[in-house]
């Protein structure tokens, strides 16, 4: 297949060359692209540690080591994709409104374009301007958010604007197919006994981290699918799904979460599903000494771009 494809690391080292998602070329083009990978390098809206607008970069970074051939889906990503590293969307550091609108309008381009947007944060807040901006382009659509926290919260500190509050704003901003859409991950102390209805009042489906691990990945990726349907869905994954065992580089990180094989199992089980955009999130450099945090999102980011390349594997395969 023609199009933007890495530079091959048997030829050039990967400790070479500009930093961008797997050595892809930076381009801001929809040209002839199916995917773009899009940094989003915001963390005002973070409410413990701050550091999340460092992540892109930490993700890019590490994802040199990332090869062409997903051998579990088994599928060559860059005989199907064209795929480019678009760079990161403006912010304004300290000002969410203002950041909120400027994410919304750069990722717009790329959407109208007919290009899968993999976007790489900056802290949970982000995704509400995404989901704006996807709104405009395909209507309300599903979720699938991989998540200790619910993020359904109605302030914090008084303001409506946080990564605690998005999911509650993208409902009341008829953003999602609530019905469609499924929290997968919530664990760790709670404010109230009532915390996480919150969420099953708006809508969603919730499951908690200790009821999906004694279902087991399979029966919580056939729920998902289930919940979703047919509909548009965009996935959303927050770091600190992973126990911070695996992914200590967060800012709210919560035992007793998943390990990361059990994670990218998870991302693998929606390939049959209609995905029109990914973000990943939370991911937090300077409490990852080790890189093995921006490791594990670097390769979730993989398997977003691996399942496209496969839908389109199997549509040219009739």
């Amino acid at each position: 297949m023609e199009g933007y494809r890495p530079v091959d690391p048997r030829e050039s080292p990967r400790f070479s060359g500009i930093k961008t998602f797997m050595r892809l070329p930076h381009i801001k083009t929809t040209e002839g692209v199916d995917i773009a990978i899009v940094g989003v390098p915001f963390d005002t809206g973070a409410s413990y540690r701050v550091g999340a607008r460092f992540g892109p970069e930490a993700i890019r970074n590490v994802s040199a080591l990332l090869r062409h051939h997903n051998e579990v889906l088994d599928v060559s990503i860059f005989e199907h994709c064209s795929v480019v590293d678009w760079g990161d969307l403006p912010v304004n550091p300290g000002y969410v409104e203002d950041s909120y609108q400027m994410i919304e309008d750069g990722l717009l381009p790329i959407l109208e374009g007919g290009v899968i947007p993999i976007l790489l944060g900056g802290d949970h807040s982000v995704t509400l301007p995404e989901l704006r901006a996807m709104n405009k382009v395909h209507g309300p659509v599903a979720l699938i958010q991989f998540d200790s926290h619910s993020d359904t919260g109605d302030k914090r500190f008084g303001r409506k604007y946080t990564h605690g509050t998005p999911f509650r704003r993208a409902v009341e901003e008829e953003l999602l197919l609530v019905d469609h859409s499924i929290q997968v991950g919530m664990r760790g102390s709670i404010y109230s006994r009532d915390s996480l209805d919150d969420s099953r009042k708006l809508g969603f489906e919730l499951v908690t981290s200790v009821e999906a691990q004694e279902q087991g990945i399979g029966e919580l990726v056939q729920r998902i699918v289930n919940r979703v349907g047919d509909e548009k869905v965009f996935v959303t994954f927050d770091i600190d799904f992973v126990d911070p065992a695996f992914a200590p580089g967060t800012g709210t990180p919560e035992v007793g979460g998943f390990s990361s094989r059990e994670a990218l199992q998870a991302v693998r089980g929606l390939k049959d599903l209609n995905l029109v955009g990914f973000d990943l999130v939370e991911v937090l450099p300077q409490y990852d000494p080790s890189q093995v945090t921006a490791l594990l999102g670097a390769n979730i980011v993989y398997e977003f771009v691996s399942l496209i390349a496969l839908k389109k594997k199997l549509a040219s395969e009739g």
